[in-house]
């Protein structure tokens, strides 16, 4: 059942919000087990829905009253288990919540639980995770994408009606592709961070799931907003964006030969690029755009991402809170911390990570050019297929999952993915860009396409 609906038959008292968690909770206990999306369910669930109930009854509900969502387990939420999907962290208990957070409860939201991850978001397939890997639920021996895999496999899976993720270099549109899923990554500076456990403090940031657009569109419109506890904030006002979904007019998509060059299964450009033609009857047009150093993103963002991912990870050290992490984390982890403590030695002057900058304002600068001729762009989300749970590939493979995706982050800019087909019973999405703090234009274009789709 689609968000929309679900909240007009709440808010008529059709359905309580005690019933909706309720049915959550007992298709997450018989279903689960086979996907592994949730780490913790909130027990209080239940009771926080009865709460809202009365809120509904007395017409004091907020917008997201008796909606169950799912939060990836690098987010605080007061009394949940923030453990990173890390054993370093797997009894930290959150004191707090984080803004995100705050913001969903006063919405009358229910927290349904944690979800599983790429441990503390390092990997971009969900099978880091030190509690095992997440299964994609359209496919089930493949994986879900990451790093916010249980996330995005909750909502596919119907275990919630809406999900966060964060997204540093894809996070969130990767496995909303590989899922079939909406997933949007807002503009750097959108959603605060306050509460996030940070992979990488310049290009984090939290983000939504939803199965269509309205409802990520809702639950971003939420959490959207400046917060005097995250200075990377942006004093940009948010819009209803969920009642703004009207179809935009004389928009013209960029399309960078430079992004198809990187997506390597021929059969993924030709979806998208089937739906592109087919937008065109709304007297949209295409323009090619050409996007220089995109070819960098991937050769920029690991030194950034290795370097703040090495030092956000220095209180990690067993004596305050949590396991020291070189002693308990996993390969992929350890990788970073090691990467990113020879990258930090004081012999190199911060030469690596000054480099990585000069690219990351290169592609920035790129994306700000090709915005003058271009409304958004659009490419697919990911370059090839999911493989299968467990299969022996390369750290180049892997990273490569993401080139698509991490130049939106190292421009600042937002991004959403919505399902655009099937092949061989895999999802397949596209993914559409548009300029710093123009989420509502994207949600527009996105919505379009999603109507054209189901058409």
């Amino acid at each position: 059942m689609e968000v929309k609906e679900k909240l007009k038959l709440i808010k008529e008292g059709k359905l309580s919000a005690e019933q909706n968690i309720k049915d959550f909770l007992a298709k997450i206990k018989k279903e689960d087990k086979n996907i592994n999306s949730f780490l913790q369910v909130n027990e209080d669930a239940v009771n926080e829905a009865k709460e809202a109930d009365k809120k509904i009854k007395d017409g004091r509900a907020g917008k997201l009253a008796g909606l169950a969502i799912a939060v990836k387990s690098n987010i605080n939420v007061y009394g949940l288990t923030a453990s990173c999907a890390s054993k370093t962290l797997e009894d930290y208990r959150a004191a707090y919540d984080a803004t995100v957070i705050s913001k969903i409860k006063r919405e009358d939201g229910i927290i349904i639980g944690m979800t599983n991850m790429d441990e503390f978001a390092c990997g971009s397939s969900g099978e880091t995770s030190a509690f095992g890997p997440t299964k994609n639920p359209s496919v089930n021996n493949k994986i879900p994408g990451g790093s916010s895999s249980g996330s995005a496999a909750s909502v596919a899976a119907g275990f919630c009606d809406l999900a966060l993720g964060s997204d540093t270099g894809g996070s969130i549109r990767n496995p909303a592709s590989h899922c079939g899923i909406v997933g949007v990554k807002p503009s750097y500076g959108r959603v605060s961070r306050y509460g996030l456990i940070d992979l990488s403090m310049s290009l984090d940031q939290i983000g939504t799931f939803s199965k269509d657009v309205y409802g990520s569109a809702l639950l971003t419109s939420v959490i959207s907003g400046i917060d005097e506890n995250d200075p990377t904030t942006f004093d940009e006002k948010a819009f209803p964006y969920h009642e703004m979904l009207e179809m935009p007019k004389g928009i013209t998509i960029g399309i960078s030969e430079e992004l198809n060059a990187l997506t390597t299964d021929k059969r993924i450009r030709e979806e998208i690029n089937s739906l592109i033609k087919k937008s065109l009857i709304y007297g949209w047009k295409t323009k090619n755009i050409r996007l220089k150093h995109v070819d960098l993103a991937v050769q920029a963002y690991y030194p950034l991402c290795y370097v703040e991912f090495f030092s956000g990870t220095r209180k990690f050290s067993g004596r305050t809170y949590g396991k020291k992490i070189e002693e308990v984390a996993g390969p992929e982890v350890l990788r970073r911390v090691l990467g990113g403590s020879e990258i930090s030695k004081a012999e190199y002057h911060g030469l690596y990570y000054r480099r990585a900058l000069k690219a990351m304002n290169l592609i920035r600068t790129d994306f700000e050019n090709a915005f003058k001729e271009c409304d958004v762009m659009i490419s697919a989300t990911v370059p090839r297929l999911p493989h299968k749970i467990g299969s022996k590939i390369s750290v180049e493979e892997m990273y490569g999952y993401d080139a698509l995706t991490i130049p939106a982050n190292l421009a600042g800019i937002c991004a959403i993915n919505i399902p655009t087909a099937k092949i061989e019973n895999c999802p397949v999405g596209m993914q559409i860009m548009a300029p710093a703090f123009k989420e509502t234009r994207m949600f527009q274009v996105a919505r379009a396409l999603e109507i054209l789709k189901e058409g």
